[in-house]
């Protein structure tokens, strides 16, 4: 199959089997989302969901968590991974959101890039699920699906992964397909067993074909 044809058929069975697909991180307001996703970096969404509520209604602004100390914000996010870490990191992005942006949070990619612990796959997710821009966020599930599709190939990270992906897919539909891939990862296309039973894409599957050949 060709790669044109392979991508067609793939966003064609997405758009009529998924036809809703976005975030399942909880979030209120361009700031709330980009403190979840930090939290959710090597954690899952449901852990982040249960933290950032009690977070953001003590800390809601950039303006009052700048104000703050990790320490405290530590104890907000205690049991989530890596709680040391991403609470400097949530108050030095705060801080830098009011001296550089006036406590708003950029819609360009690069400035995104210049808070701290935002890199650019955290950046595409807020150009995207925020500003509905065209940008491709890849995690390790979009990374593995795209791989196992064959909408990628020999991808060694993943700025070639997205880059890859954003030649095929249409420019509207970049914003979904970034949820497409990821919930199908964590659904169906799971890392260590695959659900290819389950799964409706296996015709066109390169690595369902290798392996049922």
């Amino acid at each position: 199959m060709k790669i044109k044809d392979r991508f067609e058929h793939i966003i064609a069975w997405f758009s009529e089997n998924v036809p809703v697909a976005e975030t399942e991180l909880h979030y209120d307001d361009p700031f709330g989302l980009l403190v979840a996703v930090i939290l959710s970096a090597q954690c899952t969404d449901k852990r982040v969901n249960i933290i950032t509520p009690g977070l953001l209604a003590d800390f809601p602004t950039p303006e009052v968590m700048a104000s703050s100390t990790s320490e405290i914000i530590f104890d907000y996010i205690r049991s989530i991974s890596y709680p040391n870490n991403k609470a400097r990191h949530l108050v030095g992005m705060a801080q830098k959101l009011v001296s550089d942006f006036g406590g708003i949070v950029p819609d360009d990619i690069e400035k995104l890039q210049t808070l701290p612990d935002v890199g650019r796959k955290t950046a595409n997710v807020i150009a995207s699920v925020v500003f509905n821009k065209p940008a491709m966020a890849v995690d390790t599930h979009v990374f593995r699906v795209s791989e196992r599709l064959g909408l990628t190939t020999n991808s060694k990270n993943p700025l070639e992964t997205e880059l890859q992906l954003v030649k095929y897919i249409p420019e509207e539909l970049i914003p979904k397909a970034h949820h497409w891939l990821i919930l199908h990862g964590r659904y169906i296309c799971l890392a260590r067993k695959p659900k290819c039973e389950e799964c409706g894409l296996t015709e066109c599957c390169r690595f369902y074909q290798n392996n049922n050949d």
